[in-house]
C-alpha cells in the first residue's frame, strides 16, 4: 500500500480496527517484545493524573491504558475510553469486566471520533493516546479537540511509533520488526493486508519537532516536549494545556 492509515477515508480506517480486534494485543506484543506496557506507564505518568480526577484514553484499543489511568485515579475518578471500531471496543469491555470491584475506576467506553470529542470544554483532568494519533485522518484538528477538552494546566500524552530525524538505526529496526515480525504473524492469522499499513503510516507520522508545533498551534499553551523512548523506536509527545 502507498498510503498511510492517515489518508485512508475514517470507514476504511474503522473497518481494519474492526477486522483486527480480537488479535490486536498479539501484535502489539510481537512489535515491541511485550514493552509496549512499560511506555503506555510512562505515558500515563507524564500526565500527572492523580486520584479523585478524570481522565480519558482516546483511541483506546483494548484498553489497556484506560485500565492504568483508572488506577492512577483510583476508585473515586472516572475514565473514559473512547474509540471509533466497535469491536475493538467489546474486546476493551470484555478485559476490563474482571476489574470490577477494585480500587480502580470503573471505566466508562465511549465509541466516538477523536477528531468530533463528545464531551465538554475543560472536562478532564489528564488525555492520553496510544497509537492512535497516526491513524487519524486529520491530526491537528484531533490535538485541538484534546486542547478543547482538557482543563487549564492538565496534561496531553501521546504515544506512538517514533518517525526518527535520524533516519538510521530507530528506522532500520523498525523496519526489519514490520517486515519480518509482524507482517508474517499477520499473515499467518488472515490480516497480512490490514497489517501492512503499518510501514507507511509510520513514515507519513510528523517527527517529534513538527509534532511540537502541531500541539502549540492546536491549543496548548503551557510546557510542550516530545520525547523519544527505547533509543528512537518509540516516541511520546507532551503537552501542557
Amino acid at each position: 500500500m502507498a498510503q498511510g492509515v492517515a489518508h485512508r477515508e475514517s470507514g476504511q480506517v474503522q473497518t481494519i480496527f474492526n477486522d483486527i480486534a480480537d488479535d490486536y494485543d498479539l501484535f502489539n506484543d510481537a512489535l515491541s517484545l511485550g514493552l509496549h506496557r512499560s511506555w503506555k506507564r510512562a505515558a500515563v505518568q507524564w500526565t500527572r493524573a492523580k486520584k479523585g480526577q478524570r481522565a480519558l484514553d482516546a483511541c483506546t484499543g483494548t484498553g489497556d491504558i484506560a485500565a492504568l489511568l483508572a488506577t492512577a485515579v483510583g476508585a473515586e475518578g472516572h475514565v473514559v475510553g473512547l474509540d471509533f471500531a466497535p469491536e475493538i471496543l467489546d474486546v476493551a469491555r470484555r478485559r476490563a469486566a474482571p476489574r470490577a470491584g477494585t480500587t480502580a475506576a470503573q471505566v466508562e467506553w465511549v465509541q466516538g471520533d477523536a477528531m468530533a470529542l463528545p464531551f465538554d470544554d475543560a472536562s478532564f483532568d489528564a488525555v492520553t493516546c496510544g497509537y492512535g494519533l497516526r491513524n487519524v485522518v486529520d491530526r491537528e484538528k484531533a490535538l485541538a479537540e484534546f486542547a478543547r477538552v482538557l482543563r487549564p494546566g492538565a496534561r496531553l500524552a501521546v504515544l506512538d511509533f517514533n518517525h526518527a530525524a535520524d533516519a538510521s538505526a530507530a528506522n532500520a529496526t523498525q523496519t526489519w520488526a514490520l517486515e519480518n515480525v509482524v507482517v508474517p504473524v499477520a499473515r499467518s492469522r488472515g490480516f497480512e493486508d490490514e497489517y501492512a499499513y503499518l510501514l507507511p503510516s509510520i513514515q507519513s507520522y510528523p517527527r517529534g519537532a513538527e509534532l511540537e508545533r502541531m500541539a502549540v498551534t492546536s491549543g496548548f499553551t503551557g510546557d510542550v516536549r516530545y520525547y523519544e523512548l527505547a533509543f528512537g523506536l518509540m516516541g511520546c509527545l507532551v503537552a501542557e494545556r
